[in-house]
Parts: structure tokens; sequence; C-alpha cells
């Protein structure tokens, strides 16, 4: 059977990145969750968010900036 459902700590190992992070995602209300004695992402959930963000510079889930805006200043410096 397909894993519908994933950890924090999954999540963290499939968008590379670490748990605190994804805890920060899910504290800014950016990806929805279950809670299921602990946290646990729906994979469609995961989906959403990734095609949601494309393009977009999260790194502070509470000042989401434009990529290419972004790289646009940054090569006009």
């Amino acid at each position: 059977m397909e894993d519908i459902l994933y950890t924090v700590p999954e999540v963290s190992k499939l968008i590379k990145t670490n748990k605190t992070y994804v805890y920060e995602l899910i504290k800014a209300g950016l990806l929805p969750v279950l809670k299921l004695g602990s946290y646990k992402i729906r994979k469609v959930s995961l989906e959403e968010f990734l095609s949601r963000y494309e393009g977009k510079d999260i790194t502070n889930p509470r000042d989401i900036k434009d990529i290419s805006k972004e790289e646009h200043h940054e090569n006009n410096i």
C-alpha cells in the first residue's frame, strides 16, 4: 500500500530540510497537518504545498518572496 501520510521527519527528508523548518511551515499555516498522536501530513497536502509555493522563496515562512524578483535585484547590485 502506498503511503498517504507522512511524519514530520519523513517530510523533512523528502523536501531536504530539517524537522524544525517543517514545524515552522506548519506553525505558519502553510502546510496543513492532522494530529494522530503526532503530526501527520497527507501526501496530497505536501504535493499541493510544493505546487503552490513553486517559484517562491519561503526560507522565512512569514515573509514569502518571489524568487525571480529577488534574483533580479541581486543581479543589479
